[in-house]
């Protein structure tokens, strides 16, 4: 008998449908999705790496999958997502004359054979999936002796500013359960992949206040999806209170989110070949990555 879930429990169904939701509105509120995949990519850079076989799992509108196709012109890129309606806004980002895949899926459950792929690439898709486990043994399964895994999560100190607003309200969780690196790079190991390389950074985005904060939230479809959310709609009161609070805590400084942005790379292989191993965490708030990085959402 499966263990009963706890109030931080993700459906798999719920996620798909918030991202099938969210999906027409999706690209016009990523950029901090669009800004960490940037990230991630160019640490491919580090990697001698010809993939027959790229899978960008958690592709979204397929962004990535366009640049993963760019880079590895030789390579099939399949763009697998759990949201169909992510996967047809994803047709926009094809090349006339050299289409990518598009299939549907669950990354606890990988609707690809044994030993196919030669890459996985895997941005901010992880901390949507109930049990990294399941997911890094499919994608061990799925990978080439010698296949890399790449991948982006999102750490225990995210929205941390949301939370401690919220925790004035009430006991109910209102902000995910987000996975330390050190746990992540554990379950790596146990599904046998090798040489794990972990490392984070915390980026600082600002808004010009509270209502377009959580209006990038909701229209890039990070909504509360636990268990243990309030069920229903927040009451007004709650509202103002929970303004009141996330104003208050932070006083003459800025609206503002923190993200701890987790970076992973594993080879499926144990005799796996070794990446350049960054610092074990960098600090780099949004403002000092110049123009293209642009710390302020409005």
């Amino acid at each position: 008998m499966p263990a009963p879930a706890d109030e931080f429990f993700l459906d798999t169904r719920r996620v798909r449908a918030a991202f099938d939701a969210a999906a027409a509105t999706f690209d016009s509120a990523a950029a901090v999705h669009t800004e960490i995949r940037a990230r991630l990519l160019e640490r491919l850079d580090l990697v001698r790496i010809d993939p027959a076989v790229v899978v960008d799992l958690g592709a979204g509108t397929g962004h990535a999958t366009r640049a993963l196709q760019g880079r590895y012109s030789r390579a099939q890129v399949i763009a697998l997502d759990v949201s169909p309606a992510m996967l047809h806004q994803a047709r926009r980002q094809q090349r006339l004359l050299r289409r990518f895949q598009r299939v549907a899926g669950d990354a606890q459950r990988l609707p690809l054979r044994d030993g196919s792929a030669d890459l996985v690439f895997s941005n901010l898709m992880l901390q949507w999936c109930d049990n990294p486990d399941d997911v890094f043994r499919e994608t061990r399964r799925v990978l080439r002796t010698g296949g890399l895994l790449t991948f982006t999560s999102l750490g225990p100190d995210s929205l941390r500013e949301l939370r401690a607003a919220w925790t004035t309200i009430d006991t109910r969780t209102h902000v995910h359960r987000f996975i330390d690196m050190h746990d992540l790079g554990d379950a790596l190991l146990r599904a046998g992949f090798a040489e794990p390389v972990m490392d984070t950074e915390r980026l600082t985005v600002t808004y010009a206040g509270l209502d377009p904060l959580l209006a990038e939230l909701r229209r890039s479809g990070s909504t509360n999806l636990a268990l243990g959310r309030r069920r229903g709609l927040t009451g007004a009161a709650a509202g103002k209170r929970f303004r009141q609070a996330y104003e208050a805590a932070r006083g003459e400084s800025a609206w503002s989110l923190t993200l701890e942005v987790i970076y992973g790379h594993a080879w499926g292989t144990a005799a796996g070949r070794k990446l350049r191993e960054p610092q074990s965490e960098a600090v780099v708030p949004l403002q000092q990555i110049g123009r293209r990085h642009s710390t302020d959402i409005k």
